[in-house]
């Protein structure tokens, strides 16, 4: 498989668990997936959480296109390093560690320093599970294919 079918293949499941996943999260915690969404797009669109349906269809954009970026790096990278897709499971779990430090110590913050970043045990252990288990490691394992 080429580098470029890898990084669409790793950028839909991965992007697609940790969306689902946000979305069961704030359900939970009382909120609607497309308000959600709308937060997700606020980030390069500050006036997003207005627009309704279409702030939402946004944000699952700007999600997607984070994703895609994840994926790029880690693919590109692991093309150059072998050990990267020897040892994918390995380096699944320090690519979802190293994803999970830039977007919750470095983007949000810089982006919503009031309120980020969450550093509540239940938050960080919640936050770790889904960069590691749902975007690092099927990210690495999908660019380990040949």
């Amino acid at each position: 498989m080429n580098a470029g079918r890898r990084i669409l293949t790793a950028t839909l499941v991965a992007g697609t668990l940790d969306i689902a996943a946000a979305a069961l999260l704030a359900g939970i915690a009382g909120r609607t997936p497309d308000k959600m969404l709308r937060g997700v797009a606020s980030g390069p669109f500050p006036d997003a959480p207005h627009w309704g349906a279409g702030g939402a269809a946004l944000g699952l954009a700007v999600h997607f296109a984070i994703m895609a970026a994840m994926a790029a790096v880690y693919v590109l990278a692991a093309d150059r390093l072998p050990q990267l897709k020897a040892r994918w499971l390995a380096a699944g779990i320090g690519y979802g560690l190293a994803t999970w430090v830039v977007m919750n110590l470095v983007v949000l913050p810089l982006r919503w320093p009031a309120v980020f970043p969450h550093l509540d045990a239940q938050s960080v252990a919640t936050s770790l599970f889904c960069h590691i288990v749902l975007v690092g490691l099927p990210i690495a394992r999908i660019a380990a294919r040949r």
